[in-house]
């Protein structure tokens, strides 16, 4: 499909759009709605700037767009765009064969009739779409270390760990010694999961990284005797391999025509090994949910600021450091 004709469609489908209706950008979440449909251009209007509330949006600009769409093989990643250009994904979601997936931060081109950036009104105008939904807290062993960790690096000076006294100390080294444990557990069985979904091995893109399917072969010596007796089979004098060295019997290989397999438990096994990370996405991520966390009067983030108290409050009864003066003493007085 050639972009002359997603054009028209794009155009046709904000001619039919209801009057009132409002699209969310999505990376600063602004709210507009169509204001004007022309030939060449798209003009917006938005609903909470009281300046430049309007805005026209260029056909070339779309095309550029359509053009950066529909080269990507896993969708256009939304960071890429220009300072201001967060409402063209917006729009271009109108089109049904373009979807933002605000989640993973792109917009893919879909063979079917895609989803759009138009708010429910229905939701907007229900007083109990208003109401935040309860939140749950993940039942998994590294989320309640990672927001006590959290806490604690922002409260010390990790630069300058000489200065921490030492029941601090022994505090993050307990946070960080459960973390490493539960993130790898857990990591594992993201592994297992997400190795049923890579298929070849080439990297496979999300936003904060890459991961490719790989394999690792690991052998081991069988039973000795066994290993001798089959080298003796095959002209190999016993003293030769005494003592069944992995380099010696790799040497016998050389000049026999026996396989590895005849002589090692050979075992190999699929992994996923990180492929890259994109420390800058994670940086700017990270910062967005701090700030949010920060000035947030919302309901949410008060919660989660009392569980990381709450939670602070646990972990310090369980780690707190006494000397051995301290702990005697006590158990006298009791």
């Amino acid at each position: 499909m050639t972009f002359n004709v997603s054009w028209h469609t794009l155009l046709e489908e904000c001619d039919d759009l209801p009057e009132e209706a409002t699209l969310l950008t999505p990376l600063s979440q602004d709210r507009f709605r169509i204001a004007d449909v022309q030939e060449h251009r798209i003009v917006i209007e938005f609903l909470d700037r009281d300046i430049d509330e309007t805005r026209p949006l260029q056909r070339d600009q779309f095309e550029t767009l359509y053009r950066r769409i529909t080269e990507a093989a896993d969708g256009f990643d939304l960071s890429r765009l220009p300072t201001d250009a967060d409402p063209y994904p917006a729009v271009l979601s109108l089109h049904p064969r373009f979807e933002v997936d605000a989640d993973a931060g792109v917009i893919h081109e879909m063979e079917s009739p895609t989803g759009t950036q138009v708010i429910d009104e229905a939701a907007e105008t229900d007083p109990a779409a208003d109401e935040p939904e309860e939140r749950t807290e993940p039942d998994v062993d590294v989320y309640g270390d990672a927001l006590l960790l959290i806490d604690a690096l922002e409260r010390h000076d990790i630069a300058a760990l000489d200065g921490l006294d030492t029941s601090a100390l022994i505090n993050l080294y307990t946070l960080l010694s459960d973390i490493q444990r539960n993130a790898n557990n857990l990591r594992q069985e993201v592994s297992d999961t997400l190795l049923d979904r890579l298929h070849h091995d080439q990297p496979v893109h999300g936003q904060f990284g890459s991961v490719q399917r790989t394999s690792r072969r690991r052998r081991e010596l069988k039973d000795e005797d066994e290993v001798l007796a089959t080298l003796e089979e095959a002209g190999i004098d016993r003293e030769r391999v005494l003592g069944v060295a992995p380099d010696k019997i790799d040497d016998a290989l050389k000049v026999t025509e026996l396989s590895e397999s005849d002589v090692y438990d050979v075992e190999k096994r699929e992994y996923v090994r990180k492929a890259e990370v994109d420390e800058e996405v994670k940086e700017s991520r990270l910062q967005g949910l701090k700030d949010r966390l920060a000035t947030s009067d919302d309901p949410e983030a008060v919660e989660l600021r009392e569980e990381i108290e709450e939670l602070e409050g646990r972990i310090d009864e369980l780690t707190e450091f006494k000397t051995g003066r301290q702990y005697h003493t006590q158990s006298g007085a009791e």
